[in-house]
């Protein structure tokens, strides 16, 4: 039996729960009387967790620890699930920095305190106020030396492309102290942002939530034109939960351009979409499922998945995925590389943890067995 890890779920919404114990005296009121900024703008009929995860104990979907260590790991075998919060990425979006940098740390504690001392299989992710990218850049530095904090996140809203350089110092912490930085969806349109597409404001929540990955295009885009890669080489950028399938378009188009405009970006020294192979990765939900599973499969092949995709959940949502049910099916190596491969690389996770019971252990080996081995899943097998 192999020691490494067999299924990492990247994108595993914890309630962080109140920060009061963890706000400096002088931002109680303001925080009792606005809390976490920028709640939904959108209304969703189905609201936005599955309805079949409150704890047992009590309390929100993602607020209990021994329940999400139930109700999902162990469920399927998870060996470490990195923890992206709920509802907490509207800090960078609240046009006082000040508060954003306050709550941002109070977050931060807090995940310490009581989610990452509770099992090793849960990892952190240091969340940072985005418009304050020198604070940002501090706080990343105040948790680096925690390693069960694996990432930075901010929300992937913002007032500008993040490839420009006023981001830059977020960028030179993440690479000093070994660690990606992660954006994540749910505040575009919000706060101090701009609108969430080009032409202004969607109608109703399904054509916002429709039409997210188009702010995911351009940030990959501005992360490689401004030529943030050539100047922080060691640097990965994690787009969780945008989809996949628009990453060859913008592959194909940056390399086209390139070929005709690369005058205008003479920083760079390679063709645009192999920045993207070596630097940017993916989340799988919420993942394509065209009719054919082949064709997903090949988009897979063209955007060099083995190295690009990683799986996560997106538990507790309502569109979250089951990890025995969701990939399509495709080459062993590839899948396993999708499973936990890539992300064991990415956060440093290279061999279970040490905790984790014999039951947990014995299940996360059957799953991986069992997904690989199904003649469902083994389409354009490759040995």
């Amino acid at each position: 039996m192999s020691d490494a890890p067999v299924l990492i779920d990247t994108d595993v919404h914890n309630h962080i729960g109140s920060l009061t114990p963890y706000l400096p005296k002088a931002w109680h009121d303001r925080y009792r009387d606005v809390g976490l900024p920028y709640g939904a703008q959108y209304y969703s009929s189905i609201g936005t967790h599955r309805k079949d995860a409150n704890p047992d104990r009590g309390g929100p979907p993602g607020s209990d620890p021994q329940f999400l260590i139930s109700d999902h790991m162990d469920r399927y075998g998870v060996d470490y699930a990195i923890l992206t919060g709920s509802g907490v990425l509207g800090l960078s979006l609240d046009p006082d920095p000040d508060y954003g940098n306050v709550l941002a740390a109070a977050c931060n504690d807090r995940m310490v305190d009581t989610w990452l001392s509770v099992s090793p299989r849960f990892k952190g992710s240091i969340f940072v106020n985005a418009s304050d990218p020198v604070a940002a850049a501090a706080e990343i530095r105040r948790h680096a030396a925690n390693p069960d904090m694996v990432q930075v996140l901010m929300a992937s809203a913002a007032r500008m492309p993040y490839g420009q350089r006023f981001y830059h110092p977020i960028y030179d912490a993440a690479q000093e102290c070994g660690l990606p930085v992660a954006v994540h969806p749910g505040t575009e349109g919000k706060g101090i942002s701009g609108p969430p597409t080009p032409s202004g404001y969607p109608t109703r929540y399904m054509e916002w939530h429709n039409i997210l990955p188009t702010n995911y295009m351009t940030h990959v885009n501005s992360l490689v034109c401004e030529g943030v890669f050539e100047k922080f080489p060691k640097l990965k950028f994690v787009a969780i939960e945008g989809g996949i399938s628009w990453l060859p378009h913008l592959m194909w188009r940056m390399d086209k351009n390139y070929k005709a405009l690369r005058e205008s970006v003479p920083w760079l020294k390679r063709f645009p979409s192999e920045y993207i192979v070596d630097h940017i990765r993916l989340t799988t939900q919420p993942i394509e499922e065209p009719n054919m599973p082949e064709q997903f499969v090949q988009i897979l092949h063209m955007i060099s998945a083995e190295k690009t995709v990683m799986f996560s959940s997106d538990y507790p949502h309502w569109d979250n995925d089951n990890p025995r049910m969701t990939l399509p099916r495709m080459p062993k190596e590839m899948k396993k590389r999708i499973l936990a491969g890539t992300a064991a690389e990415l956060y440093g996770l290279h061999t279970k943890p040490a905790r984790m019971n014999s039951t947990s252990t014995e299940l996360a080996e059957k799953i991986a067995v069992e997904s690989l081995n199904s003649p469902d899943h083994v389409w354009g097998e490759e040995e």
